[in-house]
């Protein structure tokens, strides 16, 4: 029996199996309800809400404190013996990593293909909206997170709602804690497996092949499948053996990388076509508001932006405030506004950056897709690129391979820190999730497993529900320490040298 058939029969019988199960969940989890003619997704709103109320409870802290969070980025305000094992970029990097993918290069040009040039507006806008949600989750992650006795730090919703809801409501709120927390753990570690590991190594080995020759070129048979997932898997467990620290390493290298080599092709797009720029602009600015052939007209427009930008910056999931919460800090709030600009760079940015080439480009495929016919969102990003580099789907190769190694990476740290709670930290339970992790690596290049995929994105997104709720809960928490690193950054900017003892601040706390 050859491979091909091999693989072919256990995605065939684990797709029979969990089918059902990954399309009832799939409704649960993404039910929508009619609104102005199109259907609306309650968990987009659910996101978009939460944006909405933290902007509002902490005064638009995304734009007030946008220069401050650059300068902690640049280490203006680190203090020495601070507790933890990265500085605030490498862990931005880190998470950056886990959300920058596959979601900016394909998802968007899907959403500016059903909702029109005017998708490009309400994306924006929830971006901007997510990073007041992602300085919330974060602050609570590094605040509550927990350090080991050899250095090394755990933190995320699988921390901070057991932590913080039991300070904050004592007995009660800590058995509700734990009990969500476990909930939480194995959400984060399902999609870590799955959607941040197997669909990852799957659609780069895709675009690979694509390059290579398709099917019948060097890496289309079944044994360079297996070289490419190995290969991979390699790669991850090396890196994945030096923990938080050999990631951040990795990424902060990676990420830069990857998004200068991304941007830098839009621009050269972009320049190409410059005396366009002005009317692609009004596009998305009027299409935003009088959109012409979509259905539900702006709120249509306006539903399609916004869930393309949810569910690519992950703002509300918890999954980023995993790898915050390595930083080296004494002030949680200092992360917290770190991580702000990460919705600004992956969304507002890059994804920005992607509709607006394919708006200024204008390839047939992209009115062909918003005629009705089915082609993926990869090939019409390629396209918009190809009118000006003809040989760019070889740079788009790269920087697939860049995105979905660093996602790789980062998911691979989150379901870490999932199985260690779940399972505990002993060597031999690390070790075997590392195993089990790289085997999923290899199993990425020669399986689909698309049920499995789909049920992984209906769990991330369940987590949402989950950590919001604890976020409304310990919203008060967050405007304290935002205060006390307000006051630290006040005193610092008075005297170069405060804050700068090993003994000035309590250490964090690793119970509660």
């Amino acid at each position: 029996m050859s491979l091909d058939s091999v693989t072919q029969s256990v995605d065939e019988a684990v797709s029979g199996f969990f089918e059902p199960i990954a399309k009832w969940l799939g409704e649960v989890v993404f039910y929508t309800v009619p609104v102005g003619g199109t259907d609306l997704p309650l968990i987009v709103a659910w996101l978009v809400v939460a944006g909405l109320v933290f902007t509002g409870w902490f005064g638009l802290v995304q734009l007030r404190k946008f220069k401050l969070a650059v300068d902690v980025v640049r280490g203006k305000y680190d203090e020495k013996g601070s507790t933890g094992e990265v500085n605030h970029f490498q862990a931005l990097t880190a998470a950056v990593s886990g959300t920058v993918g596959l979601g900016n290069i394909a998802g968007v040009a899907v959403a500016v293909s059903i909702g029109g040039p005017g998708a490009t507006f309400w994306m924006i806008l929830c971006g901007l909206l997510g990073m007041a949600t992602k300085f919330v989750e974060v602050t609570l992650g590094v605040k509550y997170r927990e350090v080991h006795p050899d250095g090394t730090v755990s933190g995320g919703p699988m921390h901070y709602l057991p932590k913080g809801l039991a300070e904050r409501f004592g007995k009660n709120g800590k058995t509700l804690g734990k009990v969500l927390a476990v909930l939480a753990s194995f959400l984060i570690l399902f999609f870590g497996l799955f959607g941040g590991n197997l669909f990852q190594v799957n659609q780069s080995y895709a675009q690979l092949v694509s390059v290579t020759g398709g099917e019948d070129g060097a890496l289309g048979s079944s044994a360079g499948a297996l070289f490419f997932g190995i290969l991979i898997a390699a790669l991850v467990g090396i890196v994945l053996l030096g923990g938080i620290r050999s990631i951040a390493n990795v990424t902060s290298r990676l990420v830069p990388a990857m998004a200068g080599i991304y941007v830098v092709a839009c621009l050269i797009v972009i320049l190409v076509n410059i005396t366009a720029v002005p009317d692609a602009v009004v596009s998305i600015v009027e299409g935003a508001f009088n959109p012409e052939g979509v259905a539900g007209g702006v709120l249509g427009a306006l539903i399609i932006g916004f869930k393309r930008a949810a569910f690519s910056n992950e703002a509300g999931l918890g999954s980023a405030p995993i790898a915050h919460s390595a930083v080296k800090t004494k002030h949680p709030a200092s992360e917290g506004l770190v991580a702000l600009l990460e919705p600004f760079i992956d969304t507002v940015v890059v994804c920005t950056m992607t509709a607006l080439t394919i708006v200024i480009a204008n390839p047939a495929s992209w009115d062909e897709a918003r005629a009705g016919e089915d082609i993926g969102g990869v090939t019409i990003t390629s396209d918009a690129f190809e009118t000006v580099l003809p040989w760019f789907p070889y740079i788009l190769t790269v920087a697939v391979l860049l995105f979905a190694v660093s996602t790789v990476l980062t998911w691979g740290y989150y379901g870490l820190k999932s199985w260690t709670y779940l399972f505990g930290r002993s060597r031999a339970s690390e070790v075997t999730y590392k195993i089990v992790y790289t085997v999923f690596a290899v199993a990425g290049s020669l399986l689909t497993l698309q049920t499995l995929i789909d049920m992984a994105d209906a769990f991330l997104f369940t987590l949402a529900v989950i950590n919001i709720i604890g976020l409304y809960l310990l919203a008060p928490v967050v405007k304290r320490e935002l205060g006390s690193f307000l006051e630290f950054v006040r005193a610092r900017k008075a005297d170069p040298n405060a804050g700068d003892g090993d003994d000035d601040q309590e250490p964090v706390k690793t119970t509660v």
